[in-house]
């Protein structure tokens, strides 16, 4: 998000095994398969990126099935935009059966793959553990979530206590500092009651 409250988005989410405390990769998810096009193995992929041109540069993905905890390396041949689709084909998935079989699955980089951000932005899932305070110093909790919505992001803070939806819009949101993993926010009367 920068001054004017426009995020850049791109979802992280955890890998498999970084709850049970096992060392693994952070992922960046770009992309949701959708649906299988055609019949020789093309997928339909709905963008989870500010970003979809960033298809067209990739040479390789992970596919993430995260339902079972599986992630697999592919190799992308080919991709194509179709309206606010993306045709993606990946090496090895030559029909509809075995397109339809990745429905589902998310498409995905390493965390380091994330694109750089001009200064004053930043990726929602970046905000992820920052402590929340008001600007006179009153702790309100901890960022656990990003909730998107069409007027702007809302973002999931908690204490022990009680759970805050906070607007991320710059007349709220007065200071992020992920240096040190705090958020000050200008809440108007009553928000934090709600």
């Amino acid at each position: 998000m920068d001054r004017q409250g426009r995020p850049a988005f791109e979802h992280r989410a955890e890998a498999p095994g970084e709850r049970e405390g096992r060392v693994s990769e952070r992922l960046v998810v770009i992309g949701a398969i959708a649906r299988a096009h055609g019949l020789s193995g093309e997928v339909r992929v709905t963008p989870m990126t500010d970003h979809p041109e960033r298809f067209g540069r990739l040479r390789e993905c992970l596919l993430w099935d995260t339902a079972r905890d599986r992630r697999e390396q592919h190799r992308i041949t080919a991709v194509r935009r179709q309206g606010t689709a993306v045709l993606v084909t990946l090496e090895g998935c030559d029909s509809a059966e075995a397109a339809t079989a990745l429905v589902g699955r998310l498409v995905a980089l390493p965390e380091d793959d994330a694109l750089p951000l001009a200064p004053g932005h930043f990726y929602p899932w970046q905000l992820e553990g920052c402590r929340v305070v008001t600007e006179d110093g009153r702790e309100v909790g901890r960022v656990t979530g990003i909730e998107r919505s069409p007027a702007q992001d809302l973002w999931v803070v908690a204490d022990e206590a009680r759970e805050h939806l906070i607007p991320a819009v710059p007349e709220i949101v007065s200071e992020v500092d992920l240096e040190a993993r705090r958020v000050v926010i200008r809440p108007p009367e009553g928000l934090l009651d709600l």
